[in-house]
C-alpha cells in the first residue's frame, strides 16, 4: 500500500507504454517487503532538464531509470558519471546521492551479464559475438569486457557505429581480442543479437549462411536476448540500487 512514507523511483522515456520495468521492480519491492514503488513517466525530450531539476528537490524520490530516447541527453545533465557511463556517453540509471547531487550510471551491460550468468554463462576467458553495436549493444560489450571476456567479435550494419565501439573497447580493454564477424560459429561460446524494433539478423555477410546453419543445427551455444526491463531488475537485485 502506497503511503506518505513510500519511497518513489521512476522510469522516464518517450513513449513509455512499452517498458516492463515498473512490473519487474514493483514485484521485487513486494517480494522484499520494501516500502517503495516505481512509476512510469512519459517525458518529452525538451522537458528532461526540467524533470531532473525537479528531481533534486523531490525528497521522496531516490532515483530514476532512463530509457529511450533520453539516455544520452540525461548523461549531460547529471552532476557526475561513473567511468563506464562517461566512456559510453549514456546513462540508464540516475541515483540521488546523500548530498543531493545526481550520479549517472549505465547498467545495461551489467544487467545483461547477470542474465547470462543466470543461464549458466560465465564470461571470463570465453569468446563472444555481438551483433549490433549501438547504444545498448555498446553497453553489453562493455559489460562483457568488464566481466573478463577473452575475445569479442563485433558486427554492425553501420561501419561507423562498429568502429566507434571497437575504438572505445580497444582503448579501455587492451587485453580483450577484438575481431570482425567470423566465417563460422566454431569456438563462439555466446552469441548476442541486439534487436532493433524487435528484429535483428546478420545481413550482407559471407558468414550469414554459416551462422544460420550452425544455429539451426542446434549447436550447444548459449544465446541471450536482451530485455531492458528484466535485466534492469536483475541489476537492482544485486545491489545496483537507486539509493
Amino acid at each position: 500500500m502506497v503511503s506518505g512514507f513510500t519511497q518513489v523511483v521512476a522510469v522516464i522515456g518517450h513513449p513509455i507504454t512499452q517498458v516492463k520495468s515498473p512490473e519487474n521492480f514493483n514485484r521485487y519491492f513486494a517480494e522484499q517487503q520494501m516500502d517503495s514503488v516505481m512509476i512510469p513517466v512519459d517525458i518529452a525530450p525538451e522537458a528532461v532538464a526540467d524533470y531532473l531539476l525537479a528531481l533534486r528537490g523531490w525528497l521522496n524520490m531516490s532515483g530514476v531509470l532512463v530509457t529511450v530516447p533520453h539516455k544520452q541527453r540525461a548523461a549531460t545533465l547529471v552532476d557526475e558519471l561513473t567511468p563506464r557511463a562517461r566512456h559510453l556517453n549514456a546513462v540508464n540509471v540516475i541515483r540521488k546521492l546523500a548530498d543531493g547531487r545526481l550520479q549517472g550510471d549505465m547498467l545495461d551491460g551489467v544487467g545483461f551479464s547477470l542474465a547470462a550468468a543466470a543461464h549458466g554463462f560465465q564470461a571470463e576467458g570465453k569468446t563472444a559475438l555481438l551483433s549490433g553495436c549501438g547504444g545498448v549493444g555498446s553497453a553489453i560489450a562493455w559489460g562483457l569486457c568488464e566481466a573478463g571476456i577473452r575475445q569479442l567479435a563485433l558486427h554492425d550494419q553501420n561501419p561507423a557505429t562498429l568502429q566507434l565501439l571497437h575504438n572505445r573497447l580497444a582503448t579501455h580493454f587492451p587485453e580483450v581480442i577484438l575481431t570482425p564477424l567470423p566465417d563460422t560459429l566454431s569456438g563462439i561460446h555466446l552469441l548476442v543479437k541486439r534487436f532493433s524494433g524487435g528484429n535483428g539478423e546478420f545481413r550482407s555477410s559471407a558468414a550469414t549462411a554459416t551462422l544460420t546453419g550452425d544455429s539451426r543445427r542446434g549447436n550447444p551455444r548459449r544465446r541471450c536476448r536482451y530485455r531492458p526491463g528484466a535485466h534492469a531488475a536483475a541489476g537492482f537485485r544485486t545491489g545496483a540500487r537507486l539509493a
